[in-house]
């Protein structure tokens, strides 16, 4: 099945920024504890996901990858999240007095961990949902 431009477009964009996030990921050494495999092993399962659902084009693999995007949503925020607590913690290690407005402005100046990083989980999330929510809009109209 032949995809329209959107549907390619979309699915270029995705599986792209997959294969580049990963590849960073593995550099950054972004192994150091359980949490912190959550996202590369997402991104392995998209990539398998897709790749299965571009083979067989089914209703499995749809609800496959529709789940592994979901997880995806779910991981950017708790990612958020776990990474903001890590700016916090290291602030407070430095500067124990630190709190309210004092606290939150050095902990976003601080470069690391970066805090929204885990946001471009919830991007791929979203870009895959609209890449299978069109595909799904065109298999409708077919039949």
């Amino acid at each position: 099945m032949r995809f329209p431009p959107i549907d390619r477009f979309l699915l270029l964009i995705v599986t792209l920024g997959l294969c580049a996030t990963l590849v960073e990921l593995v550099l950054e050494e972004h192994t150091e504890s359980f949490f912190q495999w959550i996202p590369i092993g997402l991104i392995a399962a998209a990539l398998g996901a897709l790749a299965w659902n571009q083979i067989a084009q089914g209703a499995a693999s749809g609800r496959v990858l529709r789940v592994v995007w979901v997880l995806f949503l779910v991981s950017g925020v708790v990612g958020v999240g776990l990474h903001w607590k890590g700016k916090i913690e290291f602030q407070l290690e430095s500067s124990p007095s630190l709190s309210g407005w004092d606290l939150f402005r050095q902990a976003m100046k601080s470069k690391t961990p970066p805090a929204l990083a885990p946001g471009v989980m919830v991007q791929f999330g979203l870009v895959g949902l609209a890449f299978q929510a069109a595909q799904k809009g065109r298999r409708s109209k077919e039949k």
